[in-house]
C-alpha cells in the first residue's frame, strides 16, 4: 500500500514484550498516536490510518499480547482486561511523549476506555471506534434483548476447540467475517497462523468475568460500572454493526462528559475499513479543535 511503509520494534511492558509498527517522525509539537486494534486483527488492522496520521504524527500500532508477534503468555487469567491495560500503559510510557492520543477499535477500544479513565495523565485524547463503554455496554446487555441476542456470539468463542472451528478451510470463517480478501487476507493468515496466536486471542473471550446471559437466562447480581471518563473524546460508529448495537451510544455522554460522536450510517463495525476517508477526516478534525482543551 502506497504510504505504508513502518518500522518494526520490540517494546517490553508488564513483563512481555509487544511487536509494533511505528511510522512517522518523533515531533513533540504534534505528538503521537497509539493505535488499539480488535480481534481477530493485528497492526496491520490500523494500515489506512497509518499511511494517513503518520504524515503528521508519530504513529504506533501495537499487536496486543496474543496477536500476531508479540508475546503469548500460558493461562487464561493472564488475558484479563487489567492485565492489558498494564500492556498498554506500560507500552505509553516507554514511548516517552505521553500524553498520547490513544485509538481503540473493538477490543481495543474496550482497553482504551479504562486507559482512559484510570490513567488520564497518559492519555490527551480518546478516540473510539465501534468499541463498547463498559458502562453502556453492561446496561444493554441486562436491559435490550437486541443487545443481549447479538453478543450470544461471544459463547462460541468462549468453547473448548474453538480455535481449530476458526482455522478450518484456512481461516475462511475469519476471513469473511472480517471481509478480507486478496493480499490481506494473506496478510491476516500469516498473523493467525502464528503458533497459539488464535487460541491466545481466544482468550480475551474466556477471561471475560461475566459473558453475556443467554437470551431467555435471568440477569442475576448485575452491576452496572460507573467508569467516568474526562478526557476528550470522540467516537465513531458505523451504524451496520451486528454485533455492538447503536443503542450503546444511548446516554454515553454520563460517562464520558467530553464526548462528541461521529456516526456513519453505512459502515459495519469494521469501519475504519469500510470508510477510511471518512474516518480520518474525523480523526484529523478532532485532533486540530482549538475549542478542545
Amino acid at each position: 500500500m502506497h504510504g505504508l511503509d513502518p518500522e518494526f520494534q520490540f517494546i517490553e511492558t508488564n513483563g512481555i514484550r509487544l511487536h509494533c509498527a511505528v511510522q512517522g517522525s518523533h515531533n513533540k509539537h504534534r505528538g503521537t498516536i497509539v493505535f488499539l486494534h480488535g480481534f481477530p486483527e493485528f497492526w496491520y488492522g490500523w494500515r489506512y490510518q497509518i499511511t494517513e496520521l503518520s504524515k503528521v504524527y508519530r504513529v504506533v500500532a501495537p499487536d496486543l499480547r496474543g496477536f500476531n508477534l508479540s508475546d503469548k503468555p500460558a493461562g487464561v487469567e493472564r488475558y484479563h482486561v487489567k492485565e492489558i491495560v498494564a500492556d498498554i500503559v506500560g507500552l505509553i510510557v516507554a514511548l516517552g511523549d505521553q500524553p498520547v492520543t490513544l485509538v481503540g477499535h473493538d477490543w481495543g477500544g474496550a482497553i482504551a476506555w479504562p486507559v482512559a479513565a484510570y490513567h488520564p495523565h497518559l492519555i490527551s485524547r480518546l478516540i473510539i471506534l465501534n468499541g463498547p463503554h463498559p458502562s453502556t455496554y453492561t446496561r444493554e446487555i441486562i436491559f435490550n434483548p437486541q443487545q443481549r441476542l447479538a453478543a450470544q456470539y461471544i459463547h462460541s468463542l468462549r468453547r473448548e476447540g474453538a480455535a481449530e472451528y476458526l482455522a478450518e478451510d484456512n481461516y475462511q470463517r475469519l476471513r469473511k467475517m472480517t471481509g478480507t480478501t486478496g493480499q490481506d487476507a494473506d496478510l491476516y493468515i500469516q498473523a493467525w497462523s502464528q503458533p497459539g496466536s488464535l487460541d491466545a486471542q481466544l482468550n480475551y473471550y474466556r477471561a471475560m468475568p461475566y459473558p453475556p446471559p443467554l437470551p431467555d437466562e435471568e440477569v442475576q447480581n448485575a452491576k452496572i460500572p460507573n467508569l467516568m471518563v474526562q478526557t476528550p473524546a470522540l467516537v465513531i460508529w458505523g451504524e451496520r454493526d451486528e454485533a455492538i448495537l447503536p443503542g450503546n451510544l444511548i446516554s454515553l455522554d454520563h460517562y464520558v462528559p467530553n464526548l462528541q460522536i461521529h456516526r456513519i450510517p453505512n459502515a459495519t463495525h469494521w469501519v475504519q475499513h469500510d470508510a477510511p476517508l471518512e474516518v480520518n477526516s474525523a480523526i484529523r478534525a478532532f485532533l486540530t479543535d482549538t475549542h478542545q482543551p
